[in-house]
């Protein structure tokens, strides 16, 4: 039987997004001032004194350059820590806006810590001398989500694994496992992250219930996310659509964005169009009209589980603005309201790609950039790479249903110049990643795509293959007649 998931509440992820947002430059200073405020504001409700200490301490602090202390102290150097690499938008980059530095009130929050494991330590003193095992790892487990409330990451995560060790509950131990890899997404530790993920799945894998099975999926991929494995990433992301409940890791508009992502740049044709394009879940997210009503009365359902494969449905036209709302999830517990977010460059995107609108779709991949890209953390280091990528899904879908394309008529319909075009392709080409040629010389601007021939393809895997069992025949007969040579 399945239990209700435990220390899912910390760390407030929200505010890892807020400290990115800091030191990104390209975030509207308009949004940077609400992150300043939102990331305060929790500092003081929470009693966050590590984590203002680690962020906003003149000398030590990571998001300081300058202090609004004494003038004896020692001003940060430039740049940033190892540690802090994950949290900020570049480990060079220097926020346009100070978390300022107030003595008083870090003295105040670590006063008021220091009273609060005071407090812990006499319940679990008092639960060993008159309770059992249950009251004593009750008392642990909020320590352990204390270190995590207030972000002290290395205190946390000693403090969960105690916990761990002495809890015999598998539902429990899953729990405690998802709570490091939170800790470890707060502070973009991707080799934290990755071992912890190993850990739950071993975990999941030796009797799991199926809530917990499911909330792994998104762990996963968000994780696949963050070192851009986004063809993995994908089937776990859109999988987890219809079956989402992990608000402790994303809300489900991030979720959207993700999976949508994910799905575009990697799927094939066939599974993007089931997967991305016709999908219930998204469709009532980024589709108009009937599809949207249809997905929205439940007309259009992927079925209550992840693992059921997505039935295709009449395809998505993107155009207004959309706001996310968890189809699949209404009338069960909800978190506070999400903001709403502009899915239109989504869902142009999506609908441009699909139906071969180059022209717009080109417009929609700069739109996606700068409203989703450059502003998640998440997101943010790979947006060079995705948006390259996004370019040669395009190219590759439009040469492959042409022998020959003339250069001015292929930029025309991406809207580009010709040379940008002819630059862009010839980095493709020389990287082997799109078989064709370009014609500049004699003056025709000509693109001629150069099919590899199946037959002579699969002659060469016989071939090759031939060769292999060949030699692995000959190792075999050699070892065969040393074993006889030895009987005689």
């Amino acid at each position: 039987m399945g239990s209700d998931p435990q220390y899912a509440k910390y760390p407030l992820l929200p505010l890892a997004q807020h400290i990115f947002t800091l030191t990104n430059p390209s975030a509207p200073k308009a949004i940077q001032q609400t992150s300043l405020k939102s990331l305060q504001d929790a500092i003081t409700e929470h009693k966050m004194a590590p984590l203002y200490r680690y962020l906003a301490h003149p000398v030590e602090g990571i998001l300081n350059a300058t202090g609004e202390t004494s003038s004896k102290a020692t001003p940060a150097p430039l740049g940033r820590k190892p540690s802090a690499a994950g949290m900020v938008a570049s480990k060079h980059s220097i926020p346009k806006i100070d978390l300022p530095w107030d003595e008083a009130l870090y003295e105040k929050l670590k006063k008021d810590n220091d009273e609060e494991l005071e407090g812990f330590k006499k319940e679990e003193e008092e639960a060993a001398e008159k309770a059992g095992e249950t009251e004593v790892q009750a008392a642990r487990g909020k320590r352990a989500e204390f270190w995590a409330r207030v972000g002290d990451k290395d205190r946390a995560i000693a403090a969960y694994e105690e916990v761990f060790e002495k809890t015999g509950v598998l539902g429990t131990k899953i729990d405690l496992v998802l709570a490091i890899i939170r800790m470890g997404l707060f502070y973009g530790d991707k080799l934290l992250v990755k071992k912890h993920v190993d850990r739950a799945k071993t975990l999941v894998e030796s009797g799991g219930d199926w809530d917990r099975r499911n909330r792994l999926k998104a762990y996963q991929g968000l994780y696949l996310l963050m070192v851009r494995s986004y063809s993995l990433a994908a089937p776990l992301l859109l999988d987890s659509l219809s079956t989402f409940t992990s608000y402790e890791l994303c809300t489900y508009s991030s979720l959207v964005v993700y999976s949508v992502l994910a799905g575009s740049v990697s799927l094939k044709r066939v599974d993007f169009k089931s997967k991305v394009v016709d999908a219930p879940e998204i469709k009532a997210i980024l589709g108009d009209g009937e599809d949207k009503l249809l997905a929205l009365s439940g007309a259009l359902s992927a079925g209550p589980g992840a693992d059921e494969e997505m039935k295709d449905v009449s395809s998505a036209t993107p155009s207004t603005t959309k706001t996310a709302v968890n189809l699949t999830n209404l009338g069960s517990d909800q978190p506070e309201a999400e903001a709403a977010v502009n899915f239109s460059p989504l869902a142009q995107l999506v609908g441009s790609l699909y139906t071969g609108s180059y022209r717009s779709f080109f417009g929609a991949l700069a739109a996606v950039e700068v409203n989703f890209l450059t502003q998640d953390r998440y997101l943010y280091e790979h947006r060079g790479w995705f948006v390259r990528e996004m370019r040669l899904r395009a190219y590759q879908q439009l040469l492959q249903s042409y022998r020959v394309v003339g250069l001015e008529s292929m930029a025309n319909d991406f809207g580009v110049s010709v040379d940008f075009l002819d630059r862009d392709l010839a980095k493709f080409i020389a990287a082997e990643r799109i078989p064709c040629t370009i014609d500049r010389v004699t003056g025709k601007g000509i693109i001629e795509t150069n099919r590899p021939d199946d037959k002579n393809k699969q002659y060469n895997d016989v071939v090759r293959q031939g060769d292999q069992l060949i030699t692995k025949l000959q190792k075999y007969g050699q070892a065969v007649r040393l074993r006889g040579s030895e009987r005689a």
